[in-house]
């Protein structure tokens, strides 16, 4: 084939909605869909999936799931569940997206019968992005609260606290004289978060909402405000903002474990923290708390992954990233055990009780607990706001990425009308997940963030997970999965990965989706049980996600024509135009697919173009002979 002339290359031969031909030295700007928008530096995808992965689980649930769950020996069963569900899943959430350029919803071009998943997928990420933001906001109003001298929570004496308030001052002092009974009095820094934060007195449970906290509303509105600002231009806004808020926390975390552990009796934390105890690791309940830890803080199966690969370019390295992120996100967590149970050793010897009396998880670790301790030091108001600004960093990437999820996935399934107007479109959900988000402000609030905390992205989330598991290794094929990611990458995925695919991730996300049925416990906050109407709506909650997926199959089925089982069949084979979005990167099966191919044999195309054979056009070519020798087998 004869080389095309130098000035030929120039003119427009490609279709108006792609960018110029691929350059050879892989240029980020060069190879990704104009309109669709695209990462603009070389570390925007990677601090976002660090940013989105990193998030208040991290500080508020792994250390204190280590050391329910057997201390140090907690971190073999978490590595191993790293190993088996983690990385696997994480690997092919970024190749689907990457490959394909497509968010969660139109992804499912590669096998439409189960459009259903991306459907479950947005319904689980809009829930979760509601309460989400509501923690945002709390720890908003923390921050304002700690622009004083003198901290809020720091002593009794308030109009919101009760004859139990006992503050830490009062007992330090009488440990010469008289020993204090501790056990039926509540710290001040607890009747501060319930009594003044949520005012929770003013509401008699989940069905008596009481008023709305204006103050709350308000620093509501501002986290909104926040995250609609950052998502505005969309992967090209908040792709800049995580330079800032993947990377901060890192540096915040460092100052408090330094200051953590110079503390006296900080070592009785840390001890109590790692010891390991081994017998744990005999009980399955050890095992599934870590595949759990592992599912929700790599934030599978919500969508994020997939929408920010799908903005790469297609030779992108997602295989090394893969690596570095969840790496990342594991060493984070243990930091994270450090610099908490540091603080929590150093308070139980100022309070003189065991460390296992001041320990919590969740909102009562970063609302009563942890400020509590920061009233202890010297300077507690900057200790307290680095705190709660950590805290705003991590919270605030993760919602990025939910979304960034929602909009892509709705503007990928209407380009022609919402591309034009994403950032009106952005708005608009904004403040739709806003006004549903009021509910959460109100005095009893705290009873519907439980409720949507525990059912929203429960068992549905894993049937989404499970589903698409099986979806690409069985109904696309791992043979057709591999080489798409051949084609993309250079290399197959070794058998490691295979076997995970195949076998290990969904047979451990079955076990995990079991447990969860059959250990089921009504939702608790503190010592009030929600009653059976609440059980039943949060059930709903996370069976609607599950239900998306046959219906999904019903609208699919009813599109195709023929006998069922013929519907069936063309329904879940992959859509005409499924494959890479740009005609360069589309080779062997894929080449005349799009618009405007015509070309049998894509390296043709590719020559006659833009000249040349690059490393990945060899990898055409293997691709190219693999599938002939395929093809010939078949017909033997």
């Amino acid at each position: 084939l004869a080389q095309p002339l130098p000035g030929s290359l120039t003119q427009p031969v490609t279709p108006d909605l792609l960018v110029s031909p691929s350059s050879q030295d892989g240029d980020l700007g060069s190879e990704c869909p104009e309109d669709r928008g695209n990462w603009t530096g070389r570390l925007d995808f990677l601090l976002s999936c660090i940013g989105y992965c990193v998030g208040l689980g991290n500080v508020w649930r792994f250390p204190y799931r280590a050391y329910t769950n057997g201390g140090g020996a907690f971190l073999v069963p978490y590595f191993i569940m790293l190993a088996i569900c983690g990385i696997p899943i994480f690997f092919m959430e970024l190749s689907l997206g990457q490959f394909s350029s497509l968010g969660p919803l139109a992804v499912w071009k590669i096998s439409p019968l189960f459009k259903g998943v991306g459907m479950g997928t947005i319904l689980i990420v809009s829930l979760v992005a509601i309460y989400y933001n509501m923690i945002i906001a709390y720890v908003l109003f923390y921050l304002f609260a700690s622009l004083t001298s003198d901290l809020p929570w720091q002593h009794c004496g308030n109009w919101w606290n009760t004859d139990l308030c006992l503050d830490h001052h009062v007992i330090k002092a009488g440990n010469n004289t008289l020993p204090v009974n501790i056990s039926n009095t509540v710290s001040p820094s607890e009747e501060y978060w319930s009594r003044y934060v949520l005012h929770i007195q003013g509401s008699s449970g989940i069905g008596d909402p009481g008023r709305i906290r204006w103050n709350l509303c308000l620093c509501l509105l501002l986290s909104w405000t926040i995250v609609y600002l950052c998502i505005l231009k969309g992967v090209k806004s908040s792709g800049k903002v995580v330079y800032f808020t993947a990377t901060f926390p890192y540096l915040i975390l460092v100052m408090l474990l330094i200051r953590g552990v110079t503390l006296e009796g900080a070592w009785k934390g840390i001890q109590f923290y790692l010891t390991p105890q081994f017998d744990h690791l005999l009980s399955s309940k050890v095992w599934i708390e870590a595949a759990l830890q592992i599912f929700y803080s790599l934030g599978v199966g919500f969508g994020g992954l997939l929408t920010f690969a799908s903005y790469n370019t297609f030779h992108q390295n997602i295989y090394r990233d893969t690596f570095i992120v969840t790496l990342g996100n594991a060493i984070t967590s243990i930091l994270a055990g450090f610099a908490i149970f540091s603080v929590l050793g150093y308070m139980s010897q100022e309070l003189g009780v065991p460390v296992n009396q001041v320990a919590k998880a969740g909102p009562g670790l970063a609302f009563v607990v942890y400020p509590q301790a920061m009233t202890m030091l010297p300077l507690s108001p900057f200790w307290s706001f680095l705190f709660f600004f950590m805290l705003l960093t991590l919270g605030l990437d993760s919602q990025f990425a939910f979304m960034e999820t929602i909009v892509t996935a709705v503007t990928d399934e209407f380009p022609y009308y919402l591309r034009p107007k994403k950032a009106s479109f952005s708005a608009v959900i904004c403040i739709a997940l806003f006004l549903m988000g009021l509910i959460l402000t109100t005095e009893g609030g705290m009873y519907w963030l439980v409720l949507l905390d525990d059912y929203s992205a429960g068992f549905g989330l894993m049937v989404v997970v499970i589903t698409t598991c099986l979806v690409v290794t069985r109904v696309y094929g791992m043979k057709r999965f591999c080489r798409d990611i051949h084609m993309m990458l250079g290399f197959k995925p070794g058998p490691y990965f295979r076997a995970c695919w195949m076998v290990l991730s969904p047979a451990t996300m079955m076990a995990l989706l079991v447990y969860n049925i059959v250990k089921y416990q009504p939702s608790e906050y503190g010592n009030y049980r929600f009653p059976t109407w609440a059980e039943v709506l949060g059930i709903l909650m996370g069976v609607l996600s599950c239900l998306m997926i046959p219906m999904g199959m019903v609208v699919a089925v009813l599109q195709e024509e023929g006998t069922l089982w013929e519907r069936v069949q063309q329904a879940s084979r992959p859509a005409m135009d499924w494959g890479p979005s740009l005609e360069e990167n589309r080779t062997g099966v894929y080449v005349a697919s799009l618009a405007g191919s015509q070309s049998p044999k894509p390296l043709m195309v590719h020559m006659r173009k833009y000249g040349g054979i690059t490393s990945y056009e060899n990898t055409a070519i293997e691709v190219d002979r693999e599938m002939e020798e395929e093809d010939e087998e078949e017909s033997m």
